[in-house]
């Protein structure tokens, strides 16, 4: 693979399905490498990526990010060859687990175990895909289901179809050190969240570190996917503000106390008074103070927004950090002229 980063874009679910589609169309004409569509609980990721399928041609589209308790592994590894199949093998999953409050207020199934769920869900996309018969007992997930459980008539069966890809790549949305580190020994790619490049050695490395010594071969160099909003400008610095709600949201309102895993990265940055503060005011529904309170080098640290010459240097950081394909979120007046224009400067470094 070539060292230059692969650019990405998030195709948000919006009201009209067919201007999701021209988006992506535009996006991929402009030179963007991948395509992500989100899942949390609104319209699901499935349905919109295999309409998107049949309007592009040549960029991957990624699950970014399904979450592993709304679907049985079975059907994650079903699913995920019939949008392979649908792409042409362009097709990338992204996993996750999500946090309690969704997993449980959203879909009523218990938050146990993530770590070893998250492995085993792994292993068995992998068994499904090489079409090797499903017969699995793990920890979490006993495939076919022991008789004291059920029936006792389930049988080990494999997958009728065959995917294009027979390892479609899986991509992992990790945070906490544990996580960080199964990405890095067992998937193809890792998704950090409000990822600052200029921070991520100090909260990541460790674990990384720990996941690439044990991280077979054959899977290769681990990706990484990261960045954030995005404008290119000579006044556009004050579109950072623009995403103070949504940060808010997630810093102070994603989890309960002691559960909100972008609370407790967002401290791990070295911001533990702020990360305190925005949450106890997001939690006590003062929330515009909440999204004033979250600190400007936060806002900065999570975007790329600036003239070129500071995106140049944004870039560097993020390449000096290992980051392979860089996503972002165009919020400029003209989205599509910007994302040209960073698919120029990518080219050029």
């Amino acid at each position: 693979m070539s060292d230059a980063m692969r650019l990405a874009a998030m195709i948000p679910h919006t009201a009209d399905p067919r201007s999701a589609a021209q988006l992506a169309r535009s996006y991929e004409e402009a030179g963007v490498d991948v395509l992500a569509v989100p899942e949390a609980y609104g319209f699901d990721a499935v349905s919109w990526l295999g309409y998107l399928a049949a309007v592009t041609e040549r960029a991957q589209l990624m699950a970014q990010i399904l979450p592993i308790y709304s679907r049985t592994p079975a059907l994650t590894a079903m699913t995920a060859a019939g949008l392979d199949h649908l792409t042409g093998g362009r097709f990338v999953l992204g996993l996750g687990t999500s946090g309690p409050q969704v997993v449980e207020g959203w879909h009523g199934v218990p938050y146990h175990a993530p770590l070893g769920r998250t492995r085993e869900t792994i292993d068995i996309c992998r068994t499904v895909w090489r079409r090797e018969r499903l017969d699995y007992p793990g920890a979490h997930y006993r495939i076919p289901l022991p008789p004291a459980m059920g029936t006792g008539l389930g049988k080990p069966l494999k997958l009728i179809d065959r995917p294009i890809q027979s390892a479609i790549p899986i991509y992992l949305a990790a945070l906490g050190p544990a996580n960080v580190e199964l990405a890095a020994t067992v998937a193809e790619g890792w998704v950090p969240f409000l990822y600052i490049p200029e921070r991520a050695s100090a909260v990541w490395d460790e674990a990384l570190s720990r996941g690439r010594a044990k991280r077979d071969r054959q899977l290769g160099p681990l990706e990484i996917v990261a960045g954030g909003p995005m404008a290119i400008g000579a006044d556009v610095t004050r579109l950072r503000g623009r995403d103070r709600d949504h940060l808010a949201l997630y810093v102070g309102g994603m989890g309960a106390r002691g559960q909100n895993f972008y609370n407790l990265l967002v401290q791990r940055y070295g911001f533990g008074m702020e990360a305190a503060q925005v949450q106890d005011l997001y939690l006590a529904g003062r929330r515009e103070e909440a999204a004033a309170r979250l600190p400007d080098e936060l806002l900065e640290g999570t975007s790329l927004i600036g003239d070129e010459g500071y995106i140049r240097d944004r870039l560097g950081a993020f390449r000096d950090q290992g980051v392979t394909v860089l996503q972002v979120e165009p919020i400029g007046e003209d989205p599509l002229a910007d994302v040209r224009r960073l698919r120029a400067i990518l080219d050029s470094i």
